[in-house]
């Protein structure tokens, strides 16, 4: 009966031993690897990312054109992990299968999940094409575009910049709500295709190059989303000045709130801190990569300007009303861009309509983010719709001067 009791004990502590090494039989491979997403339709999405070390934790960076964008959570359960977006309330839940990893990406949005099959092989250093293509058209310049929802035919019109490189393509799509952020891809013959992925959009465009003209083009976003859409080559194309789409009701100069930040504390505009001051308010979410880029454009002009007399107060639009789970995105944010003014809570979800019922002196709500900018004597003077970010180039040099140049002329009235 010992000797029976003994090697059970021996049985039940090789077990333990087991379990406890099989959270430790994941070797993440340094260097690129390629990644991609798979659409409803079979369409491939595809992206790549660096992992690496630091202090003996693995991180990787996502590659987009110019930017390295970080994501230092990875958990790991045997051959399971979890790879947690640093924004945007997503992840990547993935099984360890030698050199490849297989699962899925999942969105949490406000009462469902969306997810995509996942897909990634270490080494892999190519984004489209395993061989090299030659590339018989040139898309550097300006385009005029014109997007076409399949489903419902509504139109959006955009500008593409793209820059190229041989084979090598980057650029973006700039619309009046906002731009597409860093895309990258490869010029084939005739044919060009650009993707992107940040957490929370999974973008492909492809498209034909005759000429001066883009045909055969499609856009794929997520995992169901698909427009087509045509573009002409058109160095002169202007989107309507981002300044003009969003205004005040008639007969309101000013606006107010009152909601708690993220201590619990209500903050109202009527408050000390604020007066006497130039005030920016921008309305963001945790969801959105503007509203990302544009918080990590404010916290720097904030203290370069808060000792002069600039206020920043952010007010977050969550897609869901849990105040728990609003908390913990907007903190995200907080943290990693170091974000030093007032974040609120509003309690209202990213829907328009809500969050004109939030700003009753609000005419219209198009897009996040939304700059308002008020005077030192509380009046609206400025209402900014949209954001171009640093993935447009001159874009967002010229809005960053023009920004400056705004407040500055405030703050010395």
């Amino acid at each position: 009966m010992k000797k029976r009791i003994q090697l059970v004990c021996l049985m039940i502590t090789g077990l333990f031993l087991a379990s406890c090494n099989s959270s430790n039989t994941v070797n993440l491979q340094n260097g690129i690897w390629r990644a991609s997403l798979k659409t409803a339709t079979g369409v491939e999405i595809p992206f790549n990312f660096e992992m690496a070390d630091s202090a003996g934790n693995k991180y990787l960076d996502i590659i987009n054109g110019k930017e390295r964008f970080r994501v230092n959570e990875i958990q790991t359960d045997g051959d399971s992990i979890i790879i947690q977006m640093p924004l945007f309330d997503s992840e990547i839940r993935v099984a360890h299968r030698g050199k490849t990893l297989e699962g899925r990406w999942i969105k949490h949005l406000a009462s469902t999940n969306v997810s995509m099959p996942f897909k990634a092989e270490q080494g892999a250093d190519w984004r489209f094409f395993k061989a090299k293509s030659e590339a018989k058209v040139d898309l550097n310049g300006k385009w005029s575009v014109t997007f076409i929802a399949e489903e419902t035919k509504d139109t959006t019109l955009a500008i593409g910049q793209f820059e190229q490189q041989g084979t090598k393509l980057y650029g973006t799509f700039l619309t009046s709500t906002g731009d597409y952020r860093f895309l990258e891809g490869t010029v084939s013959g005739d044919k060009f295709y650009l993707s992107c992925f940040d957490g929370s959009h999974a973008y492909l465009f492809s498209g034909k190059v005759n000429g001066n003209s883009i045909t055969d083009a499609k856009m794929y976003s997520g995992y169901t989303a698909i427009e087509n859409w045509t573009a002409q080559k058109d160095e002169k194309a202007v989107l309507p000045d981002a300044y003009s789409l969003t205004g005040l009701k008639p007969g309101y100069t000013s606006i107010d709130f009152s909601f708690p930040d993220l201590e619990g504390k209500q903050v109202s505009l009527k408050d000390e801190s604020f007066k006497n001051k130039v005030v920016v308010v921008q309305f963001f979410g945790s969801w959105c990569p503007n509203c990302m880029d544009e918080t990590a454009f404010m916290v720097p002009f904030y203290n370069k300007y808060k000792d002069k007399g600039l206020a920043v107060v952010g007010l977050a639009y969550e897609r869901s009303t849990d105040k728990e789970r609003s908390t913990k995105n907007v903190k995200r944010l907080q943290e990693r861009f170091k974000v030093n003014y007032p974040l609120l809570l509003t309690g209202y979800t990213n829907e328009k309509s809500e969050v004109v019922k939030s700003i009753p002196a609000l005419k219209e709500f198009m897009a996040f983010p939304t700059t308002i900018i008020i005077d030192k004597k509380g009046t609206v003077r400025k209402i900014h719709t949209g954001f171009s970010g640093p993935g447009t180039g001159k874009y967002y040099t010229e809005f960053a001067e023009e920004f400056e140049k705004l407040v500055t002329d405030l703050l010395a009235e």
